[in-house]
């Protein structure tokens, strides 16, 4: 069989979900999916496409951009709804194809590789494809969007290119596709894979097209990329061996979280935030039975601007007080500032050990009082609630870890 790769995507899904539960038509409704209630900087999650149409609005945009119109509703975000949604539509696509030739490439689109379905059905993957949109709007009222190719890479790009923009929203591209279509896509960072910064650096040594970059001489590829540069040439090329079925490992995992403010936070009150975040990837790694030996820190500051640094730890731990120390430390080394964003990021991931490496400094039998305290806390948590037992900072103003609990994935259950 013809090797056949799908990628389907929920047209505009929060805003559209929204619609969906509403029985809304999410082409004639000025539907913007925010918290009414936040900043003007508020980032929006999802617009419906007659706002994208008539006000030529992104589908992600900040709240101050948003018409001053009559009748605009304000969709306060309901994370559980959308992810209940979004886990019925994968249900669908595993009624079509198996678990193995199936990724959930994120809540709102998915890879699926069709080659052994497409002799099911008298005109092939396409009209499987057209079988599984009207399952996904029979069942869900969602809109689904589709591109097929040999390849993953390709059918993204045709999902982008042409299956989002016009009903029946579905396109299909062959490798004859690459000329005619592939090497005119302008400006080349549209392309699924090329970040500005690759594109910054493309331009630098005179490569500005998605066909110069596929005539490129491979040494000055690989001087200047190393052996990404290899793989942006055969993308450019429409080349791409990976398979659906075999599912990425990251050699180097690590924990990540961050906290988007609601208003601008002095230095001094981020510190609680700080704290509030290191905490919680101490709770991840006591749940994963992981250690950590790298702290990585990510600040947003309010009149623009970022700064960011790393350190390696003088050993693996799991201790929150030390990490909190480095972090802190990390902190007070930014400029001081405003902030409206804060993220840590945990790496160099090892499995717990519990003969612990302490430094000729280090009070052992603090820290193994420190742990288990720390684990009955998460008993306690995990049985009757995550805000059950918290530290008594939780009850300060700009503390946000009570109503971090609340949510899913920073939004409103």
């Amino acid at each position: 069989m013809e090797k056949t790769v799908a990628v389907i995507d929920l047209k505009s899904f929060y805003a559209s979900a929204e619609c969906a539960v509403r029985h809304l038509d999410p082409f004639k409704t000025p539907l913007a999916c925010v918290d009414p209630n936040r900043g003007p900087n508020t980032v929006v999650m999802s617009v419906t496409p007659y706002l994208k149409e008539v006000y030529g609005l992104s589908n992600v945009c900040r709240k101050k951009d948003l018409p001053k119109i009559k009748g605009l509703i304000y969709a306060v975000p309901r994370m559980e709804m959308y992810l209940r949604l979004s886990a019925k539509v994968v249900s669908i696509f595993l009624d079509y194809v198996a678990e193995e030739d199936l990724h959930v490439y994120s809540v709102d689109e998915s890879f699926l590789d069709l080659t052994p379905y497409g002799w099911l059905y008298d005109e092939g993957p396409i009209r499987l494809v057209k079988e599984i949109q009207s399952k996904i709007y029979e069942k869900t009222g969602l809109i689904a969007t589709a591109g097929l190719a040999p390849n993953p890479f390709l059918a993204k790009v045709a999902l982008d290119v042409e299956g989002k923009k016009k009903a029946p929203y579905i396109a299909k591209w062959t490798y004859d596709d690459v000329k005619t279509k592939l090497w005119r896509i302008e400006p080349i960072e549209k392309i699924w894979g090329i970040s500005h910064g690759i594109k910054s650096h493309l331009s630098r040594i005179g490569i500005k097209s998605l066909y110069e970059l596929a005539q490129a001489d491979d040494g000055l590829l690989a001087k200047e990329f190393g052996i990404i540069g290899e793989q942006l040439k055969r993308l450019a090329n429409g080349l791409d061996d990976s398979k659906i079925s075999e599912k990425y490992v990251p050699e180097n995992p690590s924990f990540n979280y961050g906290q988007t403010l609601y208003r601008p936070y002095s230095k001094k009150e981020g510190e609680l935030v700080l704290r509030e975040i290191v905490d919680e990837l101490g709770y991840r790694l006591r749940r994963n039975a992981k250690e950590c030996k790298k702290i990585a820190l990510f600040v947003l500051f309010a009149g623009g601007g970022a700064y960011q640094k790393q350190r390696a730890l003088p050993f693996k731990t799991s201790d929150v007080d030390l990490l909190y120390e480095h972090a802190l430390d990390l902190y007070r080394q930014a400029e001081d500032s405003d902030i409206i964003g804060l993220s840590v990021s945990l790496g160099n991931l090892s499995e717990y050990c519990p003969f612990a490496q302490f430094s000729f400094l280090s009070d052992a039998e603090k820290y193994q009082k420190d742990e288990r305290l720390s684990y009955a806390m998460d008993a306690v948590n995990e049985t009757f609630g995550k805000s059950t037992l918290l530290r008594a900072t939780s009850l300060l103003p700009h503390s946000m870890i009570k109503e971090r609990h609340e949510q899913i994935g920073g939004h409103r259950r």
